[in-house]
């Protein structure tokens, strides 16, 4: 088998990673909130549980990066990260104390956030100087949320919430017969010495402060979501219809991501983006009841993570050092992902209370949103 099949080889089995990897987030997300409110948990309580999911990619991905960047090792932590998440998610059919449910995620999410950062830094570095394909590789994971996202959606509704953990098990046993095949090449690392310091220019410190405000503006979404649609009228099935129109529209923005940041740059498409969130968030407080502008919303998706995360990835891609992406991905992960969505999280649980506090929720989302342009623009242009 020649390079070029290798390569395509590679990159089909990192593509089924990604849709198993996001297929899991695509059931958890949504309807965990559901999930724990039939298991007789309160708001508060719900929140504080799904900021765990969020608060363990603060620890996992630099851990495993620091590791990555150490050994050359990338493929094999995927492979051991999707095999202790698959092992220890049993744990979670267990019916438990809060107590026992919060230490469950925290164990089995410790393992699955920590693949998703050296998976990125896999693909990128086996795409070689074609890294405009990157979008056409992700959406893979984007095809996975939008399968499962409907499909779970319909389960609940003839099953009841108790069917999550048998569905996430098959999605975790996916993932880790995806990781695999991935080659167990160790990437060629730099002595001590020859390696250059990691440092947090002013651009890279106000893109993460960037990414940080967007994740906290979307916790009440990854959080909410569904129980503000039930709030509303709406069925399971019906807010997973809406999840999965907008993953749609994020599947489609990834195919014309390259084409944009080739056109515009990253700077500018994440202003745009990041102030259509905020717009995103403000149809979500006040037009939830009209069922067009609720799709509007969700179609707006494609700019809030759709556009915004190729964009990221490219910002990190050229900003690190090849000796410091697994840490550059890491550090992008664990702040937006991690420390953004568990405050984001646990505040909207807060603000929510017993449901009153929905729009003001989404409120504070949108003044996160805004906020997060703001940052953007305090970052100077790079020079090439």
């Amino acid at each position: 088998m020649n390079q070029s099949s290798q390569v395509s080889v590679q990159l089909r089995w990192i593509s089924a990673c990604y849709f198993f990897f996001f297929a899991i987030l695509g059931v958890m997300v949504p309807y965990l909130g559901v999930f724990f409110e039939n298991r007789g948990f309160n708001p508060q309580e719900i929140g504080f549980l799904l900021a765990i999911l969020m608060a363990t990619r603060i620890i996992a991905p630099n851990i495993w990066a620091m590791v990555a960047d150490k050994t050359g090792m990338r493929s094999q932590l995927v492979k051991w990260g999707a095999a202790a998440a698959a092992v220890s998610y049993l744990s979670f059919f267990h019916d438990g104390s809060f107590t026992y449910l919060a230490i469950s995620l925290s164990i089995y999410t410790f393992f699955w956030n920590a693949i998703l950062a050296q998976l990125e830094v896999i693909t990128l570095e086996t795409l070689g100087e074609n890294t405009a394909r990157y979008g056409s590789i992700r959406s893979f994971g984007s095809l996975g949320y939008l399968v499962f996202v409907v499909s779970v959606g319909f389960a609940i509704s003839l099953w009841g919430t108790e069917i999550l953990p048998y569905i996430g098990m098959l999605l975790f046993v996916g993932l880790l017969i995806s990781a695999l095949p991935l080659p167990s090449d160790r990437v060629v690392v730099k002595h001590r010495a020859e390696k250059p310091k990691l440092k947090i220019d002013r651009a890279i410190f106000w893109f993460l402060v960037s990414a940080v405000l967007l994740q906290m503006s979307a916790g009440p979404f990854y959080g909410f979501f569904v129980l503000y649609l039930k709030q509303s009228g709406y069925s399971e099935a019906i807010a997973g219809i809406y999840v999965a129109f907008g993953v749609l529209a994020e599947i489609l923005m990834f195919m014309l991501a390259p084409r944009l940041l080739g056109r515009f740059g990253v700077n500018r498409l994440l202003i745009i983006s990041l102030g259509f969130t905020g717009v995103r968030w403000l149809l979500m407080a006040y037009c939830v009841d009209n069922f067009l502008l609720l799709g509007v919303s969700q179609l707006l998706h494609a700019f809030t993570f759709g556009l915004v995360h190729a964009a990221s990835i490219q910002f990190v891609h050229g900003y690190f050092d090849i000796s410091h992406r697994s840490k550059g991905q890491a550090l992008y992960a664990s702040l937006s992902f991690g420390v953004g969505g568990a405050m984001g999280t646990w505040l909207c649980g807060m603000i929510w209370g017993d449901g009153s506090g929905a729009s003001l929720a989404w409120v504070a989302a949108a003044v996160c949103a805004f906020l997060a342009m703001l940052a953007i623009f305090l970052i100077p242009q790079k020079k090439h």
